[in-house]
Parts: C-alpha cells; sequence; structure tokens
C-alpha cells in the first residue's frame, strides 16, 4: 500500500496558527487537498485535527470517504458513519488495508506527521506552500530525533502565489 503524506504548510512550515487557525489556507489549496482525497478515497488524521474539522463542517461533501482518527484515547468515538478510530499508525493503515483501498492519504497534525514519518510509513509527501510567514504556529512536524531523505518528484502551480511539491521517499 501506498502511503501518502499531503498538508498545506507556511513557506517557515507551520500548518496552523497556535490557536489552529488556518485562515491563511486558500480556497485553491483546498481545493486541491479536496481533490485529492476523493482520488484516494480515505484520509487518515490525528484526534485533534479530526475534532477541528468536525468543527469547521470540513468533512460536507465527504461522505464517502473512508475516515481513520488516530487517537492512544481507546474510549474515543468518531461522528461519522464512515469513520473510525485506530490506536496506532500501523492499526490505521491495517483498517485502510481491510477496506481495500491501495493507497492511504495521511492528512495531519503535527503529531500524527512525526508519527508516520518516524516509523518509515509514509511512501510520498505532497506540500501545497502558501505565500505567508508566521512568528510562530504549529509545525508540520514535532521535533524528535529521526532523518528522512526525500526526491523531488514534481513542482506543481496551483495559482499565481502558491506551489506545491511533491516528493518520494527515499528509502
Amino acid at each position: 500500500m501506498k502511503v501518502i503524506q499531503y498538508m498545506s504548510i507556511t513557506v517557515n512550515g507551520y500548518i496552523a496558527k497556535d490557536n489552529d487557525d488556518t485562515s491563511f489556507v486558500s480556497p485553491v489549496e483546498w481545493k486541491s487537498f479536496r481533490k485529492m482525497i476523493k482520488r484516494v478515497g480515505n484520509m487518515i488524521v490525528g484526534r485533534k485535527t479530526y475534532e477541528i474539522m468536525l468543527r469547521n463542517n470540513e468533512f460536507a461533501g465527504l461522505d464517502k470517504i473512508k475516515v481513520v482518527v488516530v487517537t492512544g484515547n481507546k474510549s474515543f468515538t468518531v461522528s461519522g458513519k464512515s469513520h473510525t478510530a485506530a490506536l496506532s499508525p500501523q492499526k490505521a493503515l491495517e483498517i485502510i488495508c481491510q477496506q481495500g483501498f491501495q493507497e492511504a492519504l495521511v492528512a495531519g497534525g503535527g503529531g500524527l506527521n512525526t508519527s508516520f514519518m518516524e516509523e518509515g510509513l509514509v511512501d510520498e509527501l505532497y506540500l501545497d506552500i502558501e505565500p505567508i510567514i508566521l512568528g510562530k504556529g504549529l509545525p508540520l512536524f514535532r521535533e524528535a530525533e529521526w532523518e528522512v531523505k526525500l526526491k523531488l518528484l514534481k513542482v506543481k502551480k496551483l495559482s499565481a502565489q502558491e506551489v506545491q511539491l511533491h516528493y518520494k521517499i527515499v528509502k
């Protein structure tokens, strides 16, 4: 199974402001992200990202998408009928695999991104770069002791101000 990590980030690597605000993410990027979700047919998110997406009604129009929430909380309950919880990245991938998918889409947040990358589970990385720099915020990855080499596959211009970087993870 191919595992794709997809995130929108600021030029200096933040995925949100400290208060979880992602209002700097453009409609062009949201469209690109949702297109990838629909193509893959699933998404894996962390608990905090899931709760933010629910609160902001970001699952609207994604009713047929299999959503797996990775959380260490065994009593966590999900809201959507195509949504389920998993206790680890590996369990999340098992669920996606059992559903017959060939690809899995990891869509944040920073802790989940770090877990997948640390465990060597990611095959490709898509980064949509927003034309903004934040003085502080939530990083793409949490600090940890690991290193991953990348091979640039494609640079795509999403708009006059935004680009998408597509990398392969060198294993």
